[in-house]
């Protein structure tokens, strides 16, 4: 698997340094997708946007998201599903709480 991008819509991204040279010659594509990024292993933030580049340098200004240190991405036309089928996986996990940077009582 290379970039999230060989054999259908289930190849996410290897994990990839968060920072603005990283997405702009990363091959993210200005494409529909689904992100994660996390510090110290642990889930910052997941996002879906129909321009994926776009998306992951907005979040590099975002006070929150930016204090995450790598990113990984998934290409997809159905990325709303998808991210909402992370997060519902991610609460389950997490005795119902939803990523740091989501989490309308941010705890940083």
């Amino acid at each position: 698997m290379k970039n999230g991008v060989e054999n259908g819509e289930n190849n996410w991204s290897e994990w990839l340094d968060f920072n603005l040279q990283t997405i702009e010659t990363a091959v993210v594509a200005d494409s529909p997708g689904v992100f994660k990024v996390h510090a110290s292993m642990k889930i910052l933030f997941i996002g879906s946007s129909k321009n994926l580049r776009q998306s992951l340098i907005e979040s590099l200004s975002d006070p929150c998201i930016s204090k995450a240190k790598r990113f990984s991405y998934l290409i997809t036309e159905n990325a709303e599903q998808v991210k909402d089928q992370l997060l519902c996986e991610y609460r389950e996990k997490h005795n119902g709480y939803l990523p740091q940077c989501m989490d309308e009582q941010k705890t940083i």
